[in-house]
């Protein structure tokens, strides 16, 4: 009988790492196609607590402003109070910064604009050239 004995096989003792290859994978993806969205923004440097006085010596700041109604406006040239388009205010911007350089660009916004519509100018000052961007508020009463 010693013919029929069994022979014992020895235990596999490897992990199936498939599995988890294939969880790390989707993973991956996962966020491959949600970190250009997460990225994707205007930078803005807010002041930490109460708005500060712009120095005296400073260049006379450009101002960007838009209206309650989403018309936008720069406070150069002759027609001051005509509203224009984004592009002709890209445009106009980047013509003044190749004069002054180092002007400051402040956008002023109406209380009861669209958040829309600010996002809008403020990434076109950023598309023109503009290395920072401040906002204009009013001191409270």
């Amino acid at each position: 009988m010693h013919g029929y004995q069994r022979r014992r096989r020895k235990r596999v003792a490897e992990i199936n790492v498939v599995p988890y290859i294939d969880v790390m994978l989707v993973l991956l993806i996962i966020f491959m196609a949600t970190a250009p969205v997460i990225t994707q923004g205007v930078k803005v440097d807010l002041p930490q607590a109460e708005a500060e006085m712009m120095p005296e010596d400073s260049d006379k700041p450009l101002v960007a402003s838009v209206d309650a109604e989403g018309r936008y406006f720069l406070d150069i040239g002759e027609n001051r109070d005509e509203a224009v388009d984004l592009l002709a205010l890209a445009n106009m911007v980047q013509a003044q910064l190749k004069t002054t350089p180092k002007a400051p660009v402040v956008v002023k916004g109406d209380a009861n604009v669209r958040y829309d519509a600010v996002i809008q100018l403020m990434a076109t000052l950023k598309a023109a050239g503009v290395p920072t961007v401040g906002l204009m508020t009013q001191p409270e009463q």
